[in-house]
């Protein structure tokens, strides 16, 4: 099995050391290295440095390099905000501070709307308490010592937390100078660890996102072990805000978003051309691999999505709606619905593997402080596909589905896919049994494959473990896309079986597989990665033709129309504004090429050459821009192998 681990760090055995805690025993052991040293595992266990250890313990450092110890420096700089809030906005109240990838924040309620300009200020008070090295110390309470603190302090979010705990808990909470906040940790052992933070932006977030309850602030930040780490990250932020497809849908005349419907798209001309692309070139990849596609009822009734486990597991994001005394679900998913066409008719084993495809329509009551863009939508299409096979057909099908993703995910220009295998959750259903052999089964089709994954424990669907597939965009960003299920028991709760080759009924396997997943999300995501400059085969417009002045009117249509008439994608821009103004306004419009026509193009028959990117190509004959065009228009597939699926311009 091929598993990333983070980098194992150096073992210090404590035999013939009488040191107290696992700090001393550490910077005995390294002094020259004790200031990198943020926390320590002792025996497997991330604790405090403070935390007491005996001769038989095993202590090994956690250093600020680590993944580990940048994560205790995030959430130790969460601890950090939390005291410049409460020192500088008297009467602060806390939500929760946790860290998260390349960062922190923390949600409070404050006794005066803050902005963005209050960040420079929050900033430089979290300066000096960090200056000030203030030591960070761990205290265990009983529940009711916890509640009466909290009370106290009138931090009544945090009291909340507290009731919800057992009686018998026992509450670690930690002090920094005034301030004291409940927290599990660990944490830097003083404030003056934290050197490299930076406060980044604020937003609403509903107290444990339910836009029933109160609307708190919630503040982020980032920190890191180097400045230059920050710098890097500063410059990738920037570089994100520019590409932000939100941004760019506007510029591209793509979609609009607005408040009569939250998540919701709503589709422009040139952004349906885009999303119809997309669909229709993952429709003939799907037919190529023996896909039948169906087509399934928006509505259901209740009764389904409880025999299935759906209702009790996804209760919250259901959409319900009722008629004539019977209640129906918005489908958020496809997986039942696919299972009730399997069920129509007796099947036998000659017609499996049975693949059923759907572009089904499926929404999810998503809440709204969660909602951005077309990254975290409410509606969604899926490229969605349920396999019925035998357990003999598993391991061949998930290894055909795997030959397929990564082939539609180079076309789309993804090279850098990480995989992660992730085996049964807490709450499921079905026998363990089954679950070993459906978690070996994928493993081992990974394994024979020689494809390195991690392994998420405890992270699969309630009725199977799962394969995810993400993707790295230009600026390192980790998109998670593709999944690949494998379901034991959903067929069975659902009644569905086929008859074997011995004539008796059996329940078939069911692989719930996707390549894009959110075809919403996937073009948000290709609009960030190529900067809205989409491949020729995807762009919505493909060229542009631009006229010098009016005179070349009749010219620039029968261009547009030779074009259109080659399968092109064209707009015409004849309006009379200088030339310099049309080219900037299409650049704008991440328009690919812009074919420029004056008195010398109409007379030669050709037209002038510009790319998005400012080179001038020179004036070509309108049949070699047709045939470069043409082959650069079609994607990566087998079937056109040598095309031109990326970014490059051939002309």
């Amino acid at each position: 099995m091929s598993v990333s681990r983070s980098h194992a760090p150096q073992e210090i055995s404590s035999k013939e050391t009488g040191l107290r805690s696992a700090g001393e025993r550490l910077a005995a052991a390294e002094p020259a290295r004790a200031a990198e040293i943020l926390a320590a595992r002792i025996n497997g266990t991330i604790r405090d440095l403070a935390a007491p250890v005996v001769p038989e313990d095993e202590v090994a450092p956690v250093r600020t390099g680590d993944p580990e110890g940048l994560e205790i420096l995030r959430h130790s700089s969460a601890h950090l905000l939390a005291q410049a809030l409460k020192e500088l906005y008297p009467g602060t109240r806390l939500g929760v501070g946790p860290a998260i990838e390349d960062g922190f924040y923390y949600d409070v309620e404050t006794p005066t709307p803050l902005s963005d300009e209050d960040l420079p200020k929050i900033e430089e008070r979290m300066r000096s308490i960090a200056r000030a090295a203030l030591p960070v110390r761990r205290e265990e309470l009983t529940r009711a010592q916890a509640e009466s603190l909290m009370s106290e302090r009138g931090e009544t979010y945090k009291l909340e937390i507290l009731r919800e705990l057992p009686e018998d808990a026992v509450i670690s909470v930690y002090r920094q100078g005034d301030f004291v906040d409940l927290c599990r940790g660990p944490h830097v052992p003083d404030t003056g660890r934290l050197k490299v933070f930076r406060l980044t932006k604020l937003a609403g977030a509903y107290w444990r996102g339910d836009n029933r309850r109160a609307m708190l602030t919630r503040i982020y930040g980032t920190a890191w072990a180097r400045e230059e780490d920050l710098e890097a990250y500063l410059t990738r932020l920037a570089e994100a805000e520019k590409r932000d497809h939100r941004r760019l849908g506007r510029l591209m005349d793509l979609f609009h978003l607005q408040e009569e419907a939250p998540g919701m798209v709503f589709w422009h001309e040139r952004g349906w051309v885009l999303y119809r692309r997309v669909e229709d070139y993952v429709r003939e990849r799907l037919s190529e691999h023996g896909y039948a596609e169906v087509h399934t009822p928006m509505l259901l009734d209740r009764s389904l999505w409880e025999r299935s486990g759906h209702a009790e597991k996804f209760a919250t994001q259901m959409f319900v709606t009722g008629s004539e005394n019977r209640e129906f679900a918005v489908k958020p998913m496809n997986c039942p619905a696919h299972v009730q066409i399997f069920n129509q008719g007796l099947r036998s084993y000659r017609e499996l593997p049975l693949r059923l495809a759907e572009f089904g329509v499926c929404h999810r009551n998503e809440p709204s402080g969660t909602l951005h863009g077309l990254l975290r939508v409410r509606s969604f299409v899926q490229d969605d596909a349920h396999i019925f096979c035998t357990p003999e057909q598993i391991e061949p099908e998930v290894g055909a589905f795997i030959d397929l993703l990564f082939s539609v995910y180079r076309d789309f220009g993804f090279e850098d896919v990480t995989i992660k295998l992730s085996t049964r959750p807490e709450a499921r259903v079905g026998d363990d049994r089954l679950w070993d052999r459906a978690e070996q089964a994928l493993a081992g089709v990974l394994e024979r494959k020689g494809l390195g994954y991690d392994l998420q424990p405890g992270e699969g669907a309630f009725y199977g473990p799962k394969i995810e597939f993400s993707l790295r965009d230009c600026l390192g960003r980790v998109w998670q896309c593709g999944t690949m299920q494998l379901d034991f028991f959903l067929p069975a709760r659902l009644g569905a079986s086929y008859v074997t080759e011995k004539g008796e009924k059996e329940t078939p396997v069911m692989l719930h597989r996707a390549i894009l997943g959110s075809l919403e999300r996937f073009i948000g995501v290709l609009l960030e990665h190529y900067a809205g400059v989409l491949p020729l085969w995807l762009a919505p417009v493909q060229a542009s033709v631009l006229t010098i002045t009016s005179r070349q009117d009749a010219y620039a249509r029968s261009v547009v129309a030779r074009l259109e008439a080659a399968g092109l994608r064209i707009s015409a821009d004849l309006r009379n504004e200088k030339i310099g103004l049309k080219i900037r306004e299409r650049t704008l419009e991440r328009i690919p090429y812009l074919l420029v026509v004056g008195g010398q193009e109409e007379s030669s028959g050709s037209v002038s050459v510009r790319t998005h990117d400012g080179r001038n190509l020179g004036v070509l004959t309108l049949d070699n821009v047709i045939d470069v065009l043409t082959r650069e228009a079609r994607p990566r597939t087998p079937q056109n192998d040598g095309a031109a699926g990326g970014r490059e311009h051939h002309l």
